[in-house]
């Protein structure tokens, strides 16, 4: 097999494993639209996860700076803990945010073209309303989702340099330099959990929205 088919197989793959997911769910009753409030809900609570995580690494962060004298090692090892639960987290973010916008793409493809199959005009045209409707209420979601998930990797930079650097100068000295930075890395982390939850309260809305045109 040319090296250059084995991306389209691996999508053909992927393809066919998601058709037959969908139409497993269908025979269920689970329709797109349902697996898109799911998903959302799940993305919504994964960015409820890494606040609390991101949050947790910066007061660990300050109570090492403020300590005096104790066991630098072992507060290192818990800082170097919550570093990495933020990473977990974070990746977890950017994975919901994946399946989220893949759910709601196959939705709106097939949403779309449903809308040829209509014999009644007056119908396909408040289904297309509908249709646009919740596009543009998902494109204001993904937009605000992305923009919180964006500020997540500057941040675990950060983190991960203040974390290399007590690693190899365990110090009251490397604890004094990485003061000096802690201000910024405080404010960045303030910021990125005002953008979580401006994320979870959209999905908030977009749940509820497409839950209440469900039972109009």
């Amino acid at each position: 097999m040319r090296k250059w088919t084995l991306p389209l197989v691996t999508v053909f793959m992927l393809s066919a494993c998601q058709s037959a997911y969908y139409g497993t769910m269908e025979k269920f009753g689970v329709e797109k639209r349902d697996i898109l409030v799911d998903r959302v809900d799940d993305a919504r609570d994964s960015q409820t996860d890494a606040q609390e995580e991101f949050r947790s690494a910066l007061e660990r962060l300050d109570a090492m700076l403020n300590i005096d004298g104790g066991n630098l090692e072992k507060q290192y090892n818990a800082l170097l803990d919550d570093y990495e639960d933020s990473k977990s987290a974070a990746e977890s973010v950017r994975s919901r945010i994946d399946e989220v916008d893949e759910v709601a793409n196959d939705l709106f493809d097939e949403w779309s073209e449903e809308l040829g199959e209509y014999s009644n005009d007056t119908m396909r045209r408040e289904s297309e309303r509908q249709l646009r409707q919740t596009e543009r209420r998902y494109a204001e979601l993904l937009r605000v989702m992305e923009r919180a998930a964006d500020k997540m990797q500057p941040v675990l930079d950060k983190m991960q340099d203040n974390v290399l650097y007590l690693k190899h100068n365990l110090n009251a000295k490397a604890i004094d330099a990485i003061r000096g930075e802690f201000g910024n890395l405080q404010n960045d982390i303030s910021a990125l959990i005002k953008d979580m939850e401006a994320a979870v309260s959209e999905s908030n809305r977009f749940i509820e929205a497409m839950k209440s045109s469900q039972s109009e």
